[in-house]
């Protein structure tokens, strides 16, 4: 494999890994603070009414994308960035201190969208929705949530293709919905001028998921595909510049993390103590493991050169993951389950 496509590869990998261990560690603390969304987070009803609004969300997407409202799209999004760094922020400061931060977060978005602003405000949107939403849906409504919303991206990507229109409207934007992976450090995204296309000849590779937006896309371009890349090359002149992969292909399996490590008591699951993060259970640790083996079969795919949808692969994993760890952990199947 070049080189380079390692570099983003393993790029991608740490920025989920952020995302994951951040959710875990704002766990106990979001539940302390009275942020769980729900009155009651075993309620598989929930995962429901979530799935519905992910799907009006993404047709009122689609919409403002095809009568040219992109403005209302970005708009929104930037509105959420801004909410979800006060979640995350308001841990460390008191709520009027959060809003400095959050508010110049969003202001950097706008005035400065570089790949490194994007990621990093992209891991902090990340590790708080996945922190909200774990703390908010037990482990029934988690597995419920990851499973439909795993047929439903299949379905949306290889099926009705809506997706792919999705992702070419919001690459645009320049927004956190999507994490921008540089294969060189000296990529500009704001310099970046290279067209999305969504044709059998380019790759793009989408997923619709839940960063409080509702739709979050996987996707990339450039004008080589990945099929082009010679792994025994060492010449860099046809290896793209930067890949896109959705903040929701992250956010989604990092529910089931921070659900299990939340929602399976702890005489069942004890901490192991990793990282300081006393929310790192056995349980949490596998879903993990089976996210990043989902995450790597993927990029696996991607790099061959056709799109892919994610989540089939990556809640997959983290569902596979959770239960392995879980039935270790001597917790009954019917139990792990949430039933």
């Amino acid at each position: 494999m070049h080189r380079r496509v390692a570099f983003g590869i393993g790029f991608t990998a740490v920025l989920f890994f952020l995302i994951q261990l951040g959710a875990l560690a704002l766990v106990p603390t979001f539940y302390e603070q009275g942020y769980q969304t729900v009155e009651d987070p075993t309620n598989p009803t929930n995962s429901l009414l979530y799935i519905g609004a992910i799907l009006v969300a993404t047709a009122v997407m689609l919409a403002a994308f095809k009568y040219e409202l992109q403005w209302l799209v970005k708009g929104f999004i930037t509105l959420a960035a801004g909410s979800l760094a006060w979640y995350v922020f308001s841990v460390f400061f008191s709520p009027l201190l959060a809003a400095i931060p959050a508010v110049g977060l969003a202001v950097l978005l706008i005035i400065y969208p570089e790949w490194y602003i994007i990621d990093a405000a992209g891991v902090l949107m990340g590790a708080g929705a996945a922190g909200l939403f774990g703390i908010s849906f037990g482990l029934l409504p988690a597995l419920v949530l990851l499973s439909i919303l795993a047929v439903y991206d299949a379905i949306s990507v290889y099926g009705t293709e809506h997706m792919l229109d999705l992702a070419a409207g919001v690459m645009d934007l320049n927004l956190p919905v999507i994490l921008v992976i540089p294969t060189t450090l000296s990529y500009s995204l704001r310099e970046d001028v290279s067209p999305v296309a969504t044709d059998d000849n380019t790759n793009v590779s989408v997923s619709d998921n839940e960063t409080h937006t509702h739709a979050n896309e996987l996707a990339e371009h450039d004008a080589e595909t990945p099929s082009s890349i010679d792994e025994t090359s060492t010449d860099d002149s046809h290896i793209r510049d930067a890949f896109f992969i959705g903040l929701g292909d992250a956010v989604m399996p990092t529910v089931l993390v921070a659900s299990a490590a939340f929602f399976l008591p702890g005489e069942l699951t004890p901490s192991l103590g990793i990282f300081g993060i006393p929310a790192m259970t056995l349980p949490a640790l596998t879903a993990m493991i089976g996210t990043f083996i989902g995450l790597f079969v993927l990029m696996w795919l991607v790099v061959k050169g056709r799109a892919h949808a994610g989540l089939p692969l990556l809640n997959g994993g983290a569902i596979g993951g959770y239960l392995i760890g879980a039935l270790l952990s001597g917790v009954p199947l019917i139990r792990a389950l949430g039933l």
